[in-house]
């Protein structure tokens, strides 16, 4: 796309949110509007961490890729805690887990099976991702297992030991992949040529933080939206937050991950997307529990089975399908299915 236009694009739907947000009462159009912006302003977004990671490098890249995608997630997230929604905010994680697993990941397969017929990444990482995924599984399936046994003093105290321990594995997993096995676990094929960023790394940095600042504001003229909207369609809160907010807030993440695959760079979108998974997993859901107390009410990991079993699955076929180190389109056909027929079960919950 002409950079001049996407500019436009940019200012012209952010201008927008604000106009219907201040000077309309129609929530319909303010949700749209702001989603609109929120999903333009991912992309800006994506386009500066891409630009950013040009500097720092392919591994490093991918995390500050998924990092600053999920940064939307993340402050849409705690507006809604901010409101007391925490139904919502347990929904659009298990959203953004199952989004990035199946309808980024899926996507991303698709886009590079087409344009080459094989495309190979780190096998070791993969394996690696994979026992991380199967934790975040675990730490939220405990949860749920002992809540009829336990009292709701415990229950919190509970989610609060394990957000504590999940935010030390995550940082202790930044510090194996990116510093004490960094070599091992980087892809060593990678022909592709390098493409010049469209800014210099001073600019990009000041785009990601103008750009996050934006998402923010929008972010909360989204949430105080939602609810209304979500009423008058007939939407449960779980199909707005699995799906709706997760698809939004996720937006930086699709592109970025597509993208990236049709330049034969599968090995960054799978970091951009089962990266990102893990990141809200094991460290955003985490620590959306410690913010939650800022604001008087603590939130807990209790998950319905719904939520769980949802994530579970798009554990196992993500698993499934990457543990080799290889992908093909149809690959990314069966990944895409499995988010259908879960969207599809959700929207009738």
């Amino acid at each position: 796309m002409n950079q001049k236009l996407f500019y436009s694009l940019v200012v012209f739907f952010t201008a927008l949110s604000a106009w219907a947000h201040y000077f309309t009462h129609s929530s319909g159009l303010q949700f749209a509007t702001a989603a609109a912006a929120i999903i333009v302003l991912a992309a800006l977004l994506g386009k500066a961490t891409e630009s950013v990671a040009h500097y720092a490098g392919e591994r490093i890249g991918g995390f500050l890729n998924a990092t600053f995608g999920n940064a939307a997630e993340l402050i849409i997230s705690i507006f809604l805690i901010k409101e007391g929604l925490f139904d919502m905010v347990k929904a659009s994680i298990t959203g953004s887990i199952i989004g990035n697993l199946l309808l980024v990941l899926g996507l991303s397969v698709i886009a590079g099976g087409l344009k080459f017929k094989e495309q190979r990444f780190n096998t070791l990482l993969a394996g690696h991702n994979s026992s991380l995924m199967l934790l975040a599984v675990i730490s939220l399936f405990i949860p749920a297992v002992f809540m009829r046994q336990l009292n709701v003093p415990h229950i919190n105290q509970l989610s609060l030991m394990i957000s504590g321990l999940l935010i030390v594995a995550y940082v202790l997993w930044l510090i194996f992949s990116m510093v004490t096995h960094k070599d091992v676990l980087s892809d060593q094929d990678s022909t592709d040529e390098e493409e010049s960023p469209i800014w210099s790394k001073s600019t990009s940095i000041l785009i990601l933080l103008v750009a996050t600042v934006f998402v923010a504001i929008t972010s909360e003229w989204l949430v105080h939206s939602i609810d209304a909207v979500a009423k008058s369609l007939g939407w449960s809160e779980i199909f707005v937050g699995a799906f709706v907010i997760a698809i939004v807030g996720n937006a930086a993440e699709h592109s970025a991950a597509v993208f990236m695959a049709l330049k034969n760079k599968i090995g960054a979108s799978v970091e951009i997307a089962v990266g990102s998974s893990l990141q809200i997993s094991l460290f955003v859901a985490p620590t959306l529990v410690f913010v939650s107390l800022l604001f008087g009410s603590q939130m807990n990991l209790v998950f319905t089975s719904y939520e769980l079993a949802a994530i579970g699955v798009a554990v196992f076929i993500a698993s499934s399908i990457a543990r080799d180190g290889s992908t093909n389109w149809y690959e990314g056909i069966l990944l895409l299915v499995v988010y259908i027929i879960v969207g599809t079960a959700f929207y009738f919950i």
